[in-house]
Formats: C-alpha cells, structure tokens, sequence
C-alpha cells in the first residue's frame, strides 16, 4: 500500500518521520533513557494530523487499513535508524567542541541530529550569555 503511493507523498510521509523524531527528541533532550515509543508515537500522530501535508492526501480506505500501519511501521523503524547511524559531521565535532569549550559543558553526542541539537542548544546560551 504505501509502495502504492505517489513519490511525492512517500518522502513527505519520510520528512513527517524525521521532523517528527527529532523534535520528539529534543523534547526529552536528547536523554535516551527518557524515550518512550508511545510518546514519540504519539508526537508523530499530532504532528502529522496538524502540519503535514500528506495525510490529508491518503484516504481514509488506506489510513485505516492494517497493511497500510504494518507498513508504516516498517517505514518509521527504517528512518529512525538512520537518524541513529549518521554520524556527526567533522563540522558539526569542532563546533561543538569549541562551543562547548566556550560554555564550559561536556555533553555527549553521537548522531548528527543530536549533534545539531546540541550545536542550537548551545548557540542559543552563548547569545543569552552574551547579551
């Protein structure tokens, strides 16, 4: 069913997934400890009834089929491993690494998503710091 679907919708369906995840993640900053399946679930559901625009392309016939949910969460754990295997950038390493050096933190990072998590996070005080 969702190889069914229009490209276009599927790498919205992939884009609602990332933005979806690392939003939820920030949320809990990041603390693996803190995830919770449900509750990154359900940061996905809110997330795609109220900003994506797919959802509102898919009918109802699909949305509430079985095969179509079987799918999709294929599809999630599919993307979501691949946020988990992407390593930070060398970039992203000496940003944080200044910083942080800068700030006088020590956090731990191991994905490029978290790595810009923390790079926003940290930009952000040093401009509050500054100002």
């Amino acid at each position: 069913m969702l190889s069914d679907l229009s490209q276009g919708i599927k790498i919205s369906i992939t884009r609602s997934i990332t933005t979806a995840f690392e939003h939820y993640m920030a949320k809990i900053l990041w603390d693996e400890d803190a995830y919770k399946f449900e509750d990154f679930m359900h940061e996905w559901q809110k997330y795609i009834s109220t900003n994506s625009s797919w959802y509102s392309k898919v009918s109802d016939e699909i949305k509430s089929s079985p095969e179509f949910h079987e799918e999709l969460a294929v599809k999630i754990n599919e993307v979501v491993k691949k946020i988990l295997s992407e390593a930070p950038t060398p970039e992203q390493i000496d940003t944080l690494d200044q910083l942080q050096k800068e700030l006088g933190t020590d956090y731990n990072y191991s994905f490029k998503a978290e790595a810009k998590f923390y790079i926003d996070l940290l930009t952000n005080q040093l401009k509050k710091k500054n100002n």
